[in-house]
Order: structure tokens, then C-alpha cells, then sequence
């Protein structure tokens, strides 16, 4: 089956290189894999710290995307979970269900999340080549940067066929992560003032986690004025541009007691940010991190002195502690019951060839999320 696909042609650490769109073939699935057909695929920032040399893939062309929604087009041998015609939502990480972390009930954190970005299938083979043969890898089994994927079935999950094509790519990723690192990482409760730094997707689904956990105060720190203005809608109370506005503010608010939660969802998380953001956080309080750093940045400097003194935490969050399985599901249920803004985040869409385009928009701060549209 042939398709096209954002690829990227090489992958060089801290060097940036461009999406090219190219021809592809896609295998049929194999045992316990499904085709889909996307409709619509989120431009998540995770996939531009690949183009931007700060993630590390060894091997090329790398066919980005993790977030993503279609329609099954064809089952493997042994699947039974889904039918031709069903339509899904990916999720970035397939839960086998029989690993450690499973059976405890975190599946976020599955054995199988080891080979996420060897570019291969779980078998250790390719589906996707390009049109001269040569094997492309998928970003997380996945690869939605594609018309058309081949996945492992658990990378998939069934959607109700009225839920809108592009609200069921951002719910794979951006939904669950923001939200979860409220809900789940951070802990907020009611009554709590809490912090959001960075109000893109994943931010901005933070606000919301936030605001539903009965947050009295929701103070956003973006230096896009577009997200500043944007913010109150997704339920925060303040929105100032930096953590030198937000102190002032933060003590007035607390009487100098500071936040009970700080949620992280910058684009990229650098060492040297983590005093500057502990400096937000009262005694006892909780710093939940989501945004990704460089993979190569193990330097965070603070002052481990005061950090005990005040008996504070940080908390590192994959998919904001949620099981795709089980919690995407409940998002989506809160989506169609009106009590889960997704649509109001997506600012613009973009057919595939305008994807570094898209990017470009992502790093200047002009979108909460884009979205990539595919023809029927």
C-alpha cells in the first residue's frame, strides 16, 4: 500500500534538520498489528526534538508523529479487538498487559516503552520503506506523519465513531499528559494554588486537570501574549508572561506562602530552570515535570540545602501517570459530555507538506496545538 510520509532523512545530535515529505510503502499487518487510514495526526513537540538534534534516534529516515486518529483498514492474523471500519485513537505507548508495570497497574510504564525509538516493529522488523526499499522507523511503533500506519493492536484504541477526527489524535498524548501530570503527578486538590508553566497542548490540558481537581488558583506562566490571553478559557485565573511577573503575584495571592503545586510543561526543560521554578513552590510542595528535557541534559542545578529544609518533591510523569487504555477512554467520555475543551486548543491545520511549517508556527508560539489534516 502506497502512502506519503514526513520523514526525516537524517537525525544528528544538536544539529536541526527539515521534514521532507516522501513516498512510501506499507506492508500489510502481521500477527497482532492493524492498518489504519489517519484522518488527522497532532504536531506534538516531542517529534521536533528529533528534528532539533535533542533527541536521540539512531537510525533514519525517521517517520515522525505519535499522536493520531483514523479508521482500521485491515487486521492481522489474531486480532480480535478490532474490526475493519473501527475508528481509533493511538497511543504512544502499547500495554502488554503481562510485564511488572502492568500488573500493577501502571501501564504507562510497559517493558515494551524499551524499543520506542528503535524504529522497529515489536517482532524487530519494518512495515514502512520508502520507495526505493529502504527500511524507514517509526517514531513509538507509530509513525503518524504517514496517510496510512501499520501498529501493534495495543497502540491503538477503539473511539466512538461521533467523536471528531482531530480531538481523538489529541487525546492520544497532549490530553492524558497535561491532564494526568495535574491529576495524577502533581495531586492537586481542592482549594490548592497552582502554577503551570508552558500552556501548549499539554499545558493548556493541565489548566483543565487543575481546574476539575477544585484548584482555588490557577496562575499560568507563558511569554506568548496569544496564550496568556487564551488561558482563562481552559479555566486558569491569572496568566502572566515570566516567573519574575508571576512572584509578585504568587506572594500576593498567598500571603507569601507561594503554590501548593508547580506543573511543568515546557516545550523543552533545561538544568538550569529547576531553582528558578522551585522558588514558586511552598513548604511541602509539588513539582510535577511533563515537558521533555534534551537527552543529554543530566545537569539540574538547585539548592538541595532549602529543598529539604522545605520538604518539597519532584515528580518526573510519563503520559501524566495515566494507562492509555483505561484513562483515554474517560477523557474522551468527559469530551463528549462537554466538560473537556480539546477543540478550543487546536489553532490551525495543516495538510502534510506544510509540516515544517507547522513546526514553525509551534516554535513561535502561534498555536496551542496544530494539526495535520489528511484527504479522504
Amino acid at each position: 500500500m502506497k502512502s506519503h510520509g514526513a520523514v526525516l532523512l537524517k537525525t544528528q545530535q544538536n544539529v536541526r534538520n527539515d521534514w521532507h515529505v516522501e513516498e512510501l510503502e506499507i506492508s500489510p499487518p502481521k500477527r497482532g498489528e492493524v492498518m489504519v487510514k489517519l484522518k488527522a495526526a497532532g504536531l506534538c513537540h516531542s517529534d521536533n526534538h528529533a528534528a532539533a538534534g535533542d533527541q536521540a534516534v539512531d537510525f533514519a529516515p525517521f517517520l515522525g508523529g505519535h499522536e493520531g486518529a483514523g479508521i482500521v483498514e485491515e487486521v492481522g492474523e489474531g486480532v480480535t479487538e478490532l474490526a475493519v471500519g473501527d475508528h481509533v485513537t493511538c497511543t504512544f505507548m502499547p500495554s502488554c498487559g503481562k510485564c511488572v508495570p502492568c500488573v500493577r497497574g501502571i501501564g504507562q510504564l510497559c517493558d515494551r516503552g524499551a524499543g520506542l525509538l528503535q524504529g522497529v516493529m515489536l517482532d524487530g522488523t519494518h512495515r514502512i520503506h520508502t520507495a526505493a526499499g529502504e527500511p524507514v522507523g517509526p517514531m513509538t511503533y507509530l509513525g503518524t506523519f504517514s496517510e496510512r500506519i501499520v501498529a501493534p493492536v495495543d497502540s491503538v484504541i477503539k473511539i466512538d465513531k461521533d467523536i471528531p477526527f482531530p480531538a481523538a489524535a489529541l487525546a492520544g498524548c497532549a490530553v492524558p499528559t497535561g491532564w494526568g501530570t495535574a491529576v495524577r503527578i502533581a495531586g492537586v486538590e481542592i482549594d490548592d494554588v497552582v502554577v503551570v508553566l508552558g500552556v501548549g497542548g499539554v499545558g493548556m490540558s493541565a489548566v483543565q486537570g487543575a481546574k476539575h481537581a477544585g484548584a482555588r488558583e490557577i496562575i499560568v506562566i507563558d511569554p506568548a501574549e496569544f496564550k496568556q490571553r487564551e488561558a482563562p478559557k481552559f479555566g486558569a485565573t491569572h496568566a502572566v508572561g515570566s516567573i519574575e511577573e508571576a512572584m509578585p503575584l504568587l506572594t500576593d495571592l498567598t500571603h507569601g506562602r507561594m503554590a501548593d503545586k508547580v506543573i511543568v510543561t515546557i516545550g523543552v526543560v533545561e538544568g538550569t530552570m529547576i531553582q528558578p521554578m522551585l522558588g514558586l513552590l511552598a513548604k511541602g510542595g509539588t513539582m510535577a515535570i511533563a515537558g521533555v528535557s534534551s537527552m543529554w541534559d543530566i545537569d539540574a542545578r538547585f539548592n538541595i540545602f532549602g529543598f529539604v529544609m522545605m520538604q518539597q518533591t519532584i515528580r518526573g510523569g510519563l503520559y501524566g501517570g495515566l494507562q492509555p487504555s483505561v484513562d483515554i477512554p474517560r477523557l474522551l467520555a468527559r469530551y463528549q459530555r462537554g466538560e473537556l475543551m480539546i477543540d478550543e486548543m487546536i489553532t490551525r491545520t495543516y495538510t502534510l507538506d506544510r509540516i515544517n511549517e507547522a513546526y514553525a508556527d509551534m516554535e513561535a508560539a502561534r498555536n496551542i496545538r496544530g494539526v495535520i489534516l489528511y484527504d479522504d
